[in-house]
C-alpha cells in the first residue's frame, strides 16, 4: 500500500486539481460553442427572434465562467501554498523539539552525574569548587533555554510591558557588556567610538533591547570555532536610520541563509555539526524585538568560516550630540 501514498500528496494532488479544473473548462467552452451554433442555425431556419431565444451573447457567458474558474483556481492556489507552510513550520517544530530536548537532557544528565559523584565519594575542596563551577554552568544553561520559551510567548502574546524610553545605545550596550560579561568567559567585546556620534538617543524598551543584546552575543559566541570568540560593535547614522553592526569571527553563512536563520525553530547545519546547537530561537527573538522598535535586522557574510556581520537599523530621527 505503501507505493500508492505518493497519490495523495498535496503537490500531485493541486496538479490534479487544476488540469481536471482547465480539462472541464475547455470541453464546457467547447461544448457551449457546439450547442450554441446549432442553436443559431435552428433560430435561422425557422426565422425566430434571435435577441429573445439567444437572450445572452456566448462570449459574455465565456467570460464570466473564465472569471470564476479564475477565482477558483486562485482560492485552490492560496490553500496549497498555505498547507505547504503549514507542513513546513510542523517539520521545523518537530525539529525544534528535538534539538530542545537534547538541550535540556544534556546539561541534566550531567548535574546527576556530578551529583552522584558528591554522594559516592568524599571530594578535595578545589574538586568541590571545580565541580559546582560545572555544575553552575549546566543551570545557567537550562535556565536560558527556558527564559526562551517564556520569551517567545510574552512577545507573541504581546504581554510585555509597554515602557519605552529615551536612552543612549552607546551607553546601555557598554554597560551591558560589562555588566554580563560572566555569561561569555574568555570573549573579547570591542565597542567603537565614533566621532560624528556622540550619543545614539533612540525610544526603547530597555528589558527587550537587552534581551536582544543577549540573543545575538550569545549567538555569536555559540557558533564560533576560534579560540577567542570575539564581536566588534559599529555605530553610524543613515538616512535617519541608526546602523549597529556586530561583526563575528565565528563559523560563518551561506548566502543562502542571510534570511532563513531569522525564521522561527531554524538553525544552521545538522544536527551532527556543532553549528547546529541550540533551539533555534535566539535569532527569532532578536528579528521580533527589532520590529517591536519598529526597526530591523539583517545578518551578511562573506561565506563560511569567514564570520558574520548583523546589522541592526532603528529609527534615529536626528544625531544627538
Amino acid at each position: 500500500m505503501n507505493r500508492f501514498h505518493w497519490y495523495f500528496h498535496p503537490i500531485f494532488v493541486f496538479i490534479f486539481s487544476i488540469l481536471a479544473l482547465g480539462l472541464s473548462l475547455f470541453l464546457y467552452i467547447y461544448w457551449y460553442i457546439e450547442v450554441s451554433t446549432g442553436l443559431r442555425r435552428i433560430v435561422e431556419n425557422f426565422n425566430l427572434d434571435t435577441e429573445k431565444v439567444l437572450a445572452y451573447d456566448t462570449w459574455v457567458v465565456i467570460v464570466v465562467l473564465s472569471v470564476l474558474v479564475g477565482l477558483i483556481l486562485a482560492g485552490i492556489f492560496i490553500i496549497f501554498i498555505y498547507s505547504q507552510k503549514m507542513i513546513q513550520l510542523l517539520r521545523l517544530q518537530q525539529n525544534f523539539i528535538n534539538n530542545f530536548t537534547h538541550e535540556l537532557k544534556t546539561p541534566v544528565t550531567s548535574l546527576k552525574l556530578y551529583l552522584e559523584t558528591f554522594l559516592k565519594y568524599e571530594l578535595p575542596r578545589e574538586d568541590c569548587h571545580k565541580y559546582i563551577g560545572y555544575m553552575l554552568h549546566d543551570t545557567q544553561r537550562i535556565s536560558e533555554n527556558i527564559n526562551r520559551i517564556l520569551n517567545i510567548a510574552k512577545l507573541e502574546s504581546k504581554s510585555y510591558k509597554n515602557e519605552f524610553a529615551d536612552l543612549d545605545l552607546i551607553t546601555l550596550i557598554n554597560h551591558f557588556l560589562r555588566d554580563n560579561k560572566y555569561h561569555f568567559p574568555g570573549c573579547h567585546f570591542q565597542v567603537d567610538n565614533n566621532e560624528k556620534i556622540k550619543q545614539a538617543v533612540c525610544r526603547i524598551n530597555e528589558t527587550l533591547f537587552e534581551m536582544l543584546l543577549m540573543n545575538l552575543l550569545s549567538n555569536a559566541v555559540k557558533y564560533n570555532k576560534s579560540s577567542t570568540p570575539s564581536v566588534r560593535v559599529r555605530f553610524e547614522t543613515n538616512k535617519k536610520k541608526l546602523h549597529i553592526h556586530f561583526k563575528d569571527n565565528g563559523i560563518g553563512l551561506e548566502k543562502c541563509e542571510f534570511k532563513k536563520i531569522f525564521k522561527k525553530f531554524y538553525q544552521v547545519g545538522n544536527s551532527q555539526d556543532m553549528s547546529a546547537k541550540g533551539s533555534g530561537l535566539g535569532l527569532y527573538l532578536a528579528h521580533h524585538v527589532a520590529r517591536i522598535h519598529n526597526g530591523k535586522i539583517f545578518a551578511v557574510s562573506q561565506g563560511p568560516g569567514k564570520g558574520s556581520v548583523f546589522t541592526l537599523m532603528l529609527p534615529f530621527p536626528q544625531e544627538r550630540g
